[in-house]
């Protein structure tokens, strides 16, 4: 017969959850903020850890609650320092995770779906379609997991992984707020960044958030018929649309978004659809992440040359649009932008 676990994620509890069950235990108040350090800011995986609780404490914990912490099937260390995961969830469910580090900074790619259901052709993930959206508690175990095994802090998460962040849109807000909480990992909302293919619901909610996260958008083009090619689920989120409300995100937040351009040869990289694009940024509050298409096995897509890239930042840049052109991380293991899909082969745990 099948083992089920019946115990219950201690992080799902919350702060208030956790205060709440200690005052039912009948544990003073220090113990509660014990807890909480040893469950959101030391980033504990069993009770055995909280050597400052009593042992019956601990030992009551344990019968009830779990740490739900996610199961590292494989990893892979890129030649720039970049690490790819793959991590398993308790139903048996797994996405990739990429961390990257960078002289003082940690920066962590999440997952918010295992899969995607967006199928962006360009795109690995999209190619092999949606198993399930993730957990808040799921999202946020991928940094802490991160964080444990740099033994050090993680600075910043970009909502770049498997998965469209706003087709689960409750549980990423969700995570960004344990993310950015002063009791968990404590980042600055300037340092979350979550993308969307341009889901105009997702954006306008997102616009009225108190919290100053950052707006990412996969644009990849600014013509209408070549973005229903390359990204058929946003379809029906025509650019005239996307523009008005990033333009009203815009107004109602002061924020800069960020444009992300994967440049795709004989695709997006022509003259009118470089033109397209200055036309569409230009006059607007808005940054462009030009980015050189990342090779997929058995793809029809492939790079655009460096000296596109220049061109088009050099024209987007005299028409007072930022530009950077950047550089992928990871490429080597299939931890880059769109290469994110849980191919088991070839992929050798470096531990």
């Amino acid at each position: 017969m099948e083992h089920v676990n019946r115990l219950q994620d201690i992080h799902a509890l919350g702060e208030d959850g956790i205060r709440e069950l200690m005052a039912e235990m009948g544990q003073p108040a220090f113990r509660t903020k014990q807890l909480i350090e040893w469950v959101y800011e030391k980033n504990a995986q069993s009770f055995d850890e909280m050597t400052n609780l009593p042992k019956a404490l601990r030992a009551q914990l344990a019968e009830r609650f779990d740490f739900m912490a996610p199961t590292e099937l494989l990893r892979q260390v890129s030649q720039d320092g970049s690490r790819k995961y793959l991590l398993q969830f308790a139903d048996g469910v797994s996405v990739e995770t990429v961390a990257m580090p960078q002289r003082n900074k940690l920066s962590v790619c999440v997952s918010t779906q295992a899969g995607c259901g967006m199928r962006c052709a360009f795109c690995a993930t999209g190619l092999a379609g949606l198993t399930r959206s993730l957990t808040a508690q799921e999202i946020v175990s991928q940094v802490v997991h991160v964080a444990r095994d740099f033994g050090e802090r993680v600075t910043s998460v970009v909502f770049m992984g498997q998965g469209e962040p706003f087709a689960n849109y409750d549980a990423t807000i969700a995570a960004l707020r344990m993310l950015n909480s002063e009791h968990g990992p404590n980042i600055g909302a300037r340092h979350l960044t979550v993308s969307t293919c341009g889901i105009i619901p997702g954006i306008r909610a997102f616009s009225k958030l108190p919290e100053q996260f950052t707006l990412a958008i996969s644009l990849h083009s600014a013509v209408q018929s070549t973005r229903n090619q390359l990204m058929p689920g946003v379809k029906k989120y025509t650019l005239l649309r996307l523009h008005e409300a990033l333009q009203e995100y815009t107004e109602k937040t002061g924020r800069r978004p960020t444009y992300e351009y994967a440049m795709i040869e004989g695709i997006n990289d022509t003259d009118p659809e470089m033109r397209a694009l200055c036309d569409f940024c230009e006059g607007t509050l808005c940054h462009v992440n030009l980015i050189q298409l990342n090779d997929i096995p058995d793809s029809p897509f492939k790079p655009s040359p460096m000296k596109k890239l220049e061109e088009l930042q050099r024209r987007l840049e005299q028409r007072g649009v930022e530009t950077t052109i950047r550089n992928s991380r990871g490429n080597d293991i299939d931890a880059a932008c769109g290469q994110l899909k849980q191919r088991i082969t070839g992929f050798k745990s470096q531990k």
